[in-house]
């Protein structure tokens, strides 16, 4: 078993309490389900989100797909001028039987542009 870094992203369509708290609930579940993970090999969670997406926490979406006893984190994303907007970012660190080399990435929607070489 070996410590892994995950990292995802989703682009949701507007800044609003439930578009943020469904988004991470997608995101969150596609990286679980593509990592073959369950809730007790999540380490912590590491979310951000850009300086325009002030309705809620994502951490808040985060608990409503069950990440209750798991430490969570937010942060605001740097304001960069052009930038993706209305994204919120997530790095898990986990405990996975995967190699580094099996690790799926998850970037959703228009997140996919951020990173092209490792978006599943």
């Amino acid at each position: 078993m070996a410590t892994r870094a995950i990292r995802g992203a989703i682009q949701i369509p507007a800044d609003s309490e439930s578009e943020i708290i469904a988004g991470v609930g997608q995101l969150l579940s596609a990286i679980m389900e593509a990592n073959h993970l369950q809730l007790d090999s999540v380490i912590s969670v590491f979310l951000t989100s850009t300086p325009d997406l002030t309705a809620a926490f994502p951490a808040v979406g985060a608990r409503e797909v069950g990440f209750t006893q798991i430490p969570l984190m937010c942060a605001s994303e740097i304001d960069v001028k052009g930038a993706l907007e209305r994204v919120i970012r997530v790095m898990l660190h986990v405990e996975s039987e995967l190699k580094a080399d099996e690790i799926s990435h998850i970037y959703l929607g228009g997140a996919q542009a951020l990173r092209r070489d490792i978006a599943q």
